[in-house]
């Protein structure tokens, strides 16, 4: 049976309705919902080792990669303590971000999830939200998808987030 299901995707690509969603498709077994945004959101001030440029560009330094490791290391320990778990995240670091998940989540049953969504219109989605860095969303729609391997891959473009989180949903066993 899956005990984790990874959503990778860019800012506003819309990964946290859709994990939403799963939340209610995989009911009545409870999964939680943990991504970058809890991690970067529990560190104090603006994050430790974390910097937001002016142009949507975002850098991690050593201090947030230690940190970021102790935060994967304890959502495997949950997912393996017997917790589903939905994490919604971003590949800023392409393969090796996805390599320090998959041997943090080793012996787990994991389904691995491409959130796409065409830059143009995560763009439009981050200015109406208001919270995100300007030029985030549309630096990272394509960018956090090279080398990364997926079981599967759904486009929030033109659907919406519960049409998306069925189809992951049907991948779940």
């Amino acid at each position: 049976m899956t005990h984790v299901i990874v959503l990778n995707g860019g800012s506003s690509s819309g990964k946290s309705g859709i994990a939403r969603c799963l939340q209610s498709l995989l009911a009545p077994e409870p999964w939680l919902t943990l991504g970058t945004d809890t991690l970067v959101d529990a560190m104090p001030g603006t994050g430790v080792g974390i910097a937001f440029g002016d142009d949507g560009s975002v850098s991690v330094g050593p201090e947030f990669r230690r940190v970021e490791a102790a935060w994967i290391a304890g959502v495997a320990a949950m997912a393996r303590a017997g917790a589903h778990v939905v994490v919604d995240e971003v590949f800023l670091g392409g393969p090796a971000s996805q390599e320090r998940w998959r041997t943090a989540l080793a012996g787990l049953d994991v389904l691995w999830a491409g959130v796409r969504c065409d830059p143009q219109v995560a763009a439009w989605r981050e200015t109406a939200r208001g919270n995100r860095v300007p030029g985030m969303a549309a630096s990272q729609a394509e960018s956090v998808h090279h080398g990364i391997s997926y079981d599967v891959v759904v486009d929030t473009t033109r659907a919406e987030a519960m049409t998306c989180a069925r189809e992951i949903a049907a991948k779940v066993g």
